[in-house]
Parts: structure tokens; sequence; C-alpha cells
């Protein structure tokens, strides 16, 4: 595909979102059009800040949205439903009604659905085709996929979970991807290869939201003041989609294993202590994550802090999903490839190699967006395959 850069105008990108009528999705599609109608600022978003001034990052209004999802409650039903509740302004539904209806209509059917006889290589091809076929008819320079589906059980063997099957499609369509989850995606073994030969970009995972990114504040804190950390508990009261499908063990486990990654990355070793996750669902999408921290100070004294930290996860996600798809779409642009490790900002559980400490990831993606800078200033515009596009 050629894509052709005219004075005043910019090429269009695709965001397919896996997961695309769950809280955060909607959040996501919702805040856009309110941010590009100028109905509200920007708060939040990481690339909207002086940082990214001439890093030739795709606008707002340039993104067009659409994905899979399993549920068939249409965006607009969806987006009333989170006002009701306080995760969205009360009135911006009927706002920006058009938008949502437009992305509901690029909601492809999810899978695989109970009773599914499909094999795992005709999910992929079905998924591939429906994200070429998203960018086809929309004339699009490129597209991101991201997954933001709730959190999938740990699995073991060579089978392809969901969120694997979706990062495969995402490869196959050609498309940079990030894995806004806890969930496999495309840390599947059998992808690693594919991935690397795929000459994509790509970012993950288990976004970093609440708790642990004031852990990632916190550990080194300690570190650097000499404070020996005994012991670090924690406990997550969350409902909505995200506290029913944590409500397995399993899938905790693999919220949980970020959490507490941070942690003994910023101490330099695993303090006793256990995280919670605990199923509310009365909170709706809002939560309540408590940390109760021991540590020795100055001749041995045994001190204590605790933080409480009350919010709602669509609403801290959202921007960083923004920022992502931005990001992710400006590297594949410039033919950057492989794991985006300066990205680590944003996860619990960062591709590639990268410090744990916020601080320190903080400073690379300046470095990043310095990067981008210099690019901007020299390089041609490139097409969804990455090859210098025409220019009239």
């Amino acid at each position: 595909m050629s894509v052709s850069r005219f004075a005043g105008s910019e090429p269009r990108v695709g965001v397919w979102l896996i997961g695309a009528r769950g809280s955060v999705a909607t959040t996501v599609i919702a805040g856009c059009a309110a941010m590009t109608a100028g109905l509200h600022a920007s708060t939040g978003m990481v690339t909207e800040t002086p940082l990214f001034a001439g890093s030739g990052l795709p606008p707002l209004s340039s993104l067009v949205f659409g994905g899979h999802d399993t549920a068939d409650c249409p965006l607009p039903k969806r987006a009333e439903a989170l006002a009701a509740g306080g995760v969205l302004p009360h009135g911006l539904p009927s706002a920006i009604t058009s938008e949502l209806t437009a992305a509901d209509r690029e909601i492809a059917p999810g899978g695989p659905l109970p009773g599914d006889t499909r094999e795992p290589a005709d999910l992929i091809d079905t998924f591939a085709v429906d994200i070429r076929d998203f960018v086809r008819r929309h004339d699009l320079a490129r597209a991101v996929v991201v997954n933001v589906a709730s959190t999938e059980p740990t699995t073991t063997g060579s089978a392809l979970s969901p969120s694997s099957l979706y990062a495969a499609a995402a490869l196959r369509a050609g498309c940079p991807y990030v894995n806004f989850t806890p969930s496999t995606g495309l840390h599947h073994p059998s992808l690693a290869p594919l991935a690397a030969a795929s000459g994509l970009p790509y970012a993950g995972r288990d976004g970093k939201t609440g708790q642990t990114l004031l852990r990632s504040v916190l550990g080194p804190m300690f570190t650097q003041r000499a404070l020996t950390v005994r012991a670090w508990s924690g406990t997550n009261l969350l409902g909505g989609g995200d506290g029913a499908a944590l409500a397995d063990p399993a899938a905790a486990a693999a919220k949980n294993a970020g959490k507490e990654r941070v942690l003994a990355d910023t101490l330099g070793a695993t303090p006793e202590g256990e995280t919670h996750i605990d199923d509310v669902p009365a909170l709706g999408d809002w939560k309540t994550a408590w940390d109760h921290i021991t540590f020795d100070g100055f001749l041995g004294i045994r001190m204590t802090l605790q933080t409480t930290w009350q919010g709602c996860d669509s609403a801290l996600a959202a921007p960083l999903i923004l920022d992502l798809v931005r990001l992710t779409t400006r590297a594949h642009e410039a033919g950057l490839t492989g794991p985006l490790s300066d990205l680590g900002f944003y996860f619990k559980d960062p591709v590639g190699d990268g410090p744990s400490s916020l601080g320190e990831q903080y400073r690379a993606l300046t470095g990043f967006a310095e990067r981008l800078r210099d690019l901007q200033r020299t390089e041609r515009p490139r097409d969804s395959q990455g090859e210098e596009a025409e220019t009239r």
C-alpha cells in the first residue's frame, strides 16, 4: 500500500482493540472522541505534553477504531452504563453517539466461543482477515492491535490461548501489537520467532495504572535511602469485568506476578508478604488498593508505611493506551522493529531489557521522544509495510 501525504492532511491510523466492547476500550474510544471534539482536556496523556512536541505522533483526530469482542452490547449502550457509574462524564455518551456507533460497526466477532470447533490456524486466519479488511475499507496508513481484554488464566503447554491467537493474527496482518494485559499474547514461545521475523514493533505487557505504579516509585525510594524493607503486603478490591475475571486464582496469579516482580527488581530482593485480589461486584469499575510496608530504619528501628489508592481503572488506563497507540504507530512509521523497551514506563512487565524504577523508565521514555524527534527531522514517510511512501 502506498500512502501519500498532502499539505495540511494526515494519514488515518487504525486502532484495533481486542475486547473492544469492554470498559477500558469504551473509555478509550469515548475519550478520544471527546478530546477530538474539544469537549475535554487530554489529562493523563504523556504524549500531549511538551516532551513529545515535534515527534511526529499521529493526531488523535486521525485515529479510527475497530476490534474484536465476544460480547454483543453496543458501544453507545456500554458508554451510557459507564456514565451512570461515574466512569464517563455525565452527558458525554449522547454528545459522541455518532463516533461510538461508527466504532461499534467495526467490531467483529471474537473467539473462540464455547463449542467453537475451528482450529487455531483457522481462527488466526479469520482474525487477520478482519484486521486487513478494516485497514483496506478505511484506506488506513497502518493499524495497531491492542489487547485490552480481560486477564486470562496462566497457561502451560503448547496450545495457544485466545490472547496469543489474536497476537498471531496481528503479526499476520502486518500490524504492530501492544499487550496492555497480563495475558500471554506474544509471550508464547511459539510466537517469539514469528515476532522476530515480522519486522514489526511491539510493546507490553500489563499496563501499570495504580498500585504497581506507586510501587515502582516507592521501591526505589527505600533502596536509595538504604532502608531495609522487611515485608510488603497488598490487597485489591475491584468489581466489573476485571473483578470477575480475576476471581479465578490462575488469572489473579498472572496479574500478581507483575506486581511482585516490580518489588523484586526495585528492592533487589523479594520481601515477605503477598498481594490479594478480591472481587467486589458492587464496586463496578472502581477499585481500592492497599499496601502495608514494614521496614527497618536507623539502629534497626521498625517502621511502617501504609498507602491507599482509590480510582477508576478504565479512566487510568485509557490515556496510557492512546499514548501507546500513538508511540507504536510512530515507531512503525519510522521503521523501528522488535520490542519497544523504552516504553517500559507504561507496563508492569515490559518487553525487552529495561529498568523497573519509574524514574529510570521516564528517562528512557524521554530518550525515546528525542529519538523520534531526530527521525522526524531526517526521514521520509513510510507506508504500512515500512517502505518509503510516495510524496506529492
